[in-house]
């Protein structure tokens, strides 16, 4: 990762250098065809022209999506494709849970299998996209687990509540751990009981994960 700064791309081009020389450095050789480059951009001037980037002497293919760890990051971070995909496969997965009630598996059984392999996919790193996916992204995943309940016959919990449930977990995680990069985000008012909220100056920013975690823990104490 580097940052572009007024459109100067140098201190990018170095940690890329680095890279390509600590790889060579360790017996390490990168598969070019393999590495892709995506540049965040989410101003909304007019499209700016980037070098393209080479690793010993082949361009890097540039694109406009990129899936990492099962998240698909997009250049401008919406996340319409990442939840679209979301709820594609969790809707193939409701066939499974049908044929599992089909078989009169006790309810129980039937949530037990929602939750591991449904509402885990609907879940998955939901700390980092849920807060900033828009109301028609987040109404086609919450469209799963009413389907759900049908076929299992029991209450399943929302993706809002799942949300900032993981919030406030991950949060309390940081905030016990001094030696975290980020623990130094997580300070307390001088009543000692609530913590003090991020500044922001963007909605994208208001709705992203620190923000959001700290709301959450206000709300749980």
């Amino acid at each position: 990762m580097g940052l572009i700064s007024d459109n100067d791309e140098r201190a990018y081009l170095e940690e890329i250098k680095h890279l390509e020389n600590w790889c060579q450095e360790n017996n390490l050789l990168l598969n070019v065809s393999k590495t892709k480059e995506l540049i965040v951009d989410c101003s909304k001037k007019q499209e700016r022209h980037y070098q393209p980037v080479r690793i010993s002497g082949t361009t890097v293919e540039r694109v406009d999506s990129f899936r990492y760890l099962g998240v698909h990051i997009s250049q401008d971070l919406s996340w319409s494709r990442h939840t679209s995909s979301l709820a594609k496969k969790a809707r193939q997965r409701l066939y499974h849970l049908r044929r599992l009630r089909d078989f009169r598996l006790p309810s129980k059984v039937l949530r037990n299998f929602y939750t591991c392999t449904i509402e885990s996919i609907l879940t998955g790193n939901i700390t980092v996209w849920f807060g900033n996916s828009t109301k028609q992204d987040r109404q086609a995943l919450q469209r799963v687990a009413p389907s759900a309940e049908r076929i299992t016959h029991t209450e399943l919990p929302d993706l809002l509540t799942i949300y900032y449930k993981w919030c406030q977990t991950k949060a309390r995680r940081i905030v016990k751990d001094p030696t975290h990069p980020n623990n130094r985000l997580f300070s307390l008012l001088r009543s000692g009981r609530r913590f003090c909220s991020l500044k922001t100056k963007t909605e994208r920013l208001k709705r992203s994960f620190f923000p959001q975690a700290i709301r959450a823990l206000n709300q749980g104490n």
